[in-house]
């Protein structure tokens, strides 16, 4: 099993959560997160005083997948959150160890 992480702009959530329905990831956790990489914020003037905001808002998935289609989901989420611009987020991949459904009890991939 695998998490995928991946940082989008919140516009792209609809368009990537789609895109992965469409590969068979059936769940998916999002947070509303903020944060900075290159982009470094940005100036805005409020109030006729301008000042800088460093944490831009994003959108934080998590997905727990099988193994089998994690590139599948990867390139999925890339697709879909790509606008070419700055800013357009990152995508991380780990090895989960094991999972457990609270509910019945299942284990590992029957678990998600």
């Amino acid at each position: 099993m695998k998490k995928i992480e991946a940082i989008i702009k919140p516009f792209k959530l609809d368009d990537v959560v789609e895109a992965l329905s469409e590969v068979g990831v059936e769940g998916v956790t999002v947070s509303e997160v903020r944060g900075f990489g290159r982009q470094k914020g940005r100036t805005e003037i409020y109030k006729g005083a301008e000042y800088v905001v460093d944490f831009l808002p994003k959108i934080k998935l998590e997905i727990i997948v099988p193994a089998g289609i994690c590139d599948h989901a990867v390139e999925a989420i890339r697709k879909s959150a790509h606008t070419g611009k700055i800013g357009d987020g990152k995508i991380f991949v780990f090895s989960v160890e094991s999972a457990v459904r609270i509910r019945t009890g299942e284990k590992n991939e029957n678990a998600i």
